[in-house]
C-alpha cells in the first residue's frame, strides 16, 4: 500500500477532498443483488452411465451456460456456488465495481495493534477499518439501499446481525474425509505456513521497505497458520471427534432404517475411496497446479510462488482455453469471468524485483525438495541451475513485469504467444501438461465426491430437514447474537473495548512491538506511557 515515497502503511492516509482521493488497484468490490436456486438444471446434467470424467466436464458445462445467460442477460457478475458440497446450487449476482478510491485508512499499527499474538483474540484494540468512495462511469456511484451508519453504535445486550462472507468451513464432510484432513492434508498446509512465515519475516526484518513489500502476504501467512492450527487441534481433540463420530453415526443409523435411502450408505465409501485417490494425486496437483493456495498472497501453485508466474500462466491459458467452448474451459477464463480476469491479469500492483526472487528460490527450492533433485520435471524446471540462480533468470528475462505488454500478448494466438520466447510463459508452457493431468484427476475424483455428498444432502434433508445451514463458501452470510460481556479465567470481559484500554494495553507492553502506538497517537494522549 503506497509506495517507497509515500508510505502509507507506516503514516496512514486521509482525503481532504474528492480530489485527494488514491484509486485502488485492481480492487474489485461486489454487491450481492440476488440469488435462484439452479439445483435441478446443473444436476439434470449428469446422465446414467456417465463416467465421473464425462459427468464433471457435464456439471462444469452447466453452470458455465448459466453464468453466461445470466451475465449476458443482466450485466451482472453472475456465479454458480456449490452448497453442501454438491447437494444444492444457487446463482448469485452481483453489481460490480472496479473503480474504487481510498479515502481513508490508519496506520498499519494501528489497524493491526498486538499484531500476531491479539489477532483472533478478544478483547482486541485494533482500528481495522479502511473507507472507501465506489464510482460509476467517473461519479461517485448513487447506492440505492444501503446500510446506514449508526454513530452511537449498539447497546449492552442489544440484537445485532453481523453480515460477511466467510472463507470455508467443513462442518458437513464425511469421517474419513476429516481424518486425511487432519493425518495429511492439515500437517502439509502448515508446513508450508511456516516455511513462509520464516522467509517472510526475515525478509522483513532487513528494512522497513521490505516490510511494507510483503507486509500482506506475511499478514496472510501468518491468519492462515494459526487459522489451520486451530482446525487441527479440533481434530485431535478426543471430545470433539467423538462428537463427530457420534453426529455421523446418528445420520447412518437414520440412513440404514429409512428404505428410500438405505443405498444412500454407499456415498460414505464413496467418498472414502476417492479422497484416497485425491490424496494419491495431492503432490503433483498442490505444486503444480492448485490455482488459489490457502494461503492469502501467494498467487500460483506452492512449486512457482510470485506474481510473475501468475501472470505468466494466465496469459498461456487465457489464449489455450479461448479457443474452446465456454463450458469447456476452466472456470477463471469462462466469458462470465472475463472482467474480473482482465481486472487481474492487466494491474498496474508494483512487482519488486527482489522480492519476486525471494519467494520464487524458496518455492524452486521446495519444490526440488519434495520431489528429489534427480526427478526429470525438477531437473528440467532447474535447467542445470540452482533455484537462487533460476530464479534470477527467470525474473530478470520476463517481460510480463509490464501490464502493457501482457495487455499486448493477451490477444495474441498460441503461435504469437510462442513465439515471444519470454522465459517465464515457457516455464508456465513446460510444466503445463502435468499440470491439467493433476487437475483433470482431481476433478474426476471431486465429482465422485460431489454426487456422494448430493445423495447423503438429499437424506439429510429429509431426515433432519433443510434448518442446516450449509459450509461456508466465500458467500454473504448473516450471522446474529446479543451484545454481551463475558467471563473468562474468573474475569468479567467487558461487550465494549475503547481508547483508555487501548493506551493501558500499550503500558502494559511498554509500548514494544506489536503493542506499540504511531506517534501522533502518542502525542495526543493526555496520559504519559
Amino acid at each position: 500500500m503506497g509506495s517507497a515515497e509515500h508510505n502509507y502503511l507506516r503514516d496512514g492516509f486521509y482525503a481532504k477532498t474528492q480530489a485527494d482521493e488514491i484509486k485502488s488497484t485492481d480492487l474489485e468490490l461486489n454487491v450481492l443483488m440476488s440469488i435462484e436456486d439452479v439445483t435441478p438444471r446443473v444436476t439434470g446434467a449428469l446422465k446414467p452411465g456417465m463416467t465421473s470424467d464425462q459427468a464433471s466436464k457435464a456439471r462444469n458445462a452447466a453452470i458455465a451456460a448459466i453464468e453466461k445467460e445470466s451475465k449476458d442477460k443482466t450485466g451482472l457478475r453472475s456465479d454458480v456456488v456449490t452448497l453442501y458440497q454438491g447437494g444444492a446450487y444457487h446463482l448469485y449476482q452481483y453489481k460490480r465495481y472496479d473503480d474504487v478510491q481510498l479515502v481513508f485508512a490508519p496506520e498499519q499499527q494501528m489497524a493491526f495493534f498486538g499484531g500476531d499474538p491479539d489477532n483472533f483474540e478478544y478483547p482486541r484494540y485494533d482500528l481495522d477499518i479502511c473507507l472507501f468512495r465506489v464510482y460509476e462511469n467517473g461519479q461517485p456511484a448513487k447506492i440505492e439501499h444501503f446500510l446506514k451508519f449508526n454513530s452511537n453504535g449498539p447497546n449492552d445486550r442489544e440484537l445485532i446481525f453481523v453480515s460477511g462472507s466467510p472463507g470455508k468451513t467443513d462442518r458437513q464432510l464425511t469421517l474419513a474425509e476429516m481424518a486425511d484432513m487432519r493425518d495429511r492434508y492439515l500437517p502439509y498446509v502448515l508446513d508450508m505456513f511456516y516455511r513462509r512465515e520464516v522467509l517472510e519475516s526475515a525478509y522483513s526484518a532487513r528494512s522497513f521497505e521490505n516490510a511494507r513489500k510483503a507486509r500482506e502476504d506475511l499478514f496472510g501467512v501468518q491468519n492462515n497458520r494459526k487459522r489451520y492450527d486451530g482446525y487441527l487441534a479440533g481434530l485431535l481433540d478426543p471430545q470433539i471427534w467423538s462428537a463427530l463420530e457420534a453426529r455421523e453415526g446418528k445420520l447412518r443409523d437414520a440412513i440404514r432404517r429409512d428404505a428410500k435411502f438405505k443405498s444412500t450408505l454407499s456415498a460414505y465409501e464413496r467418498i472414502k475411496h476417492a479422497q484416497a485417490e485425491i490424496a494419491k494425486n495431492a503432490p503433483v496437483y498442490n505444486y503444480l497446479e492448485q490455482e488459489r493456495p490457502v494461503t492469502v498472497g501467494y498467487r500460483g501453485p506452492r512449486a512457482f510462488s510470485g506474481d510473475l508466474f501468475k501472470y505468466a500462466r494466465l496469459l498461456l491459458r487465457a489464449t489455450d482455453e479461448r479457443v474452446k467452448p465456454n463450458g469447456e474451459r476452466i472456470p477463471t477464463f469462462r466469458d462470465s469471468a472475463r472482467e474480473s480476469l482482465e481486472l487481474e491479469l492487466f494491474s498496474n500492483e508494483p512487482i519488486y524485483n527482489d522480492y519476486e526472487i525471494l519467494r520464487l528460490t524458496d518455492s524452486l527450492t521446495d519444490f526440488a525438495s519434495a520431489f528429489g533433485a534427480d526427478n526429470p520435471l525438477v531437473k528440467k524446471v532447474l535447467a542445470g541451475k540452482s533455484p537462487h540462480a533460476r530464479a534470477v533468470e527467470l525474473v530478470s528475462g520476463t517481460k510480463v513485469k509490464d501490464a502493457a505488454v501482457r495487455k499486448d500478448l493477451y490477444g495474441k494466438d498460441a503461435a504469437t504467444l510462442q513465439a515471444a520466447h519470454d522465459p517465464m510463459i515457457d516455464l508456465a508452457r513446460m510444466i503445463d501438461a502435468p499440470a491439467r493431468e493433476a487437475r483433470k484427476t482431481y476433478n474426476a475424483q471431486d465429482e465422485i465426491k460431489k454426487q456422494a455428498y448430493a445423495d447423503i444432502a438429499k437424506a439429510r434433508f429429509a431426515i433432519e430437514g433443510a434448518s442446516g445451514y450449509p459450509d461456508a463458501t466465500f458467500t454473504l452470510r448473516l450471522s446474529y447474537g446479543t451484545v454481551r460481556g463475558y467471563e473468562q479465567d474468573g474475569k468479567q470481559i467487558p461487550a465494549f473495548t475503547d481508547f483508555a484500554g487501548l493506551y493501558q494495553r500499550a503500558t502494559e507492553h511498554d509500548n514494544r512491538p506489536p503493542f506499540d502506538l504511531p506517534k501522533r497517537w502518542l502525542d495526543k494522549n493526555r496520559t504519559s506511557i
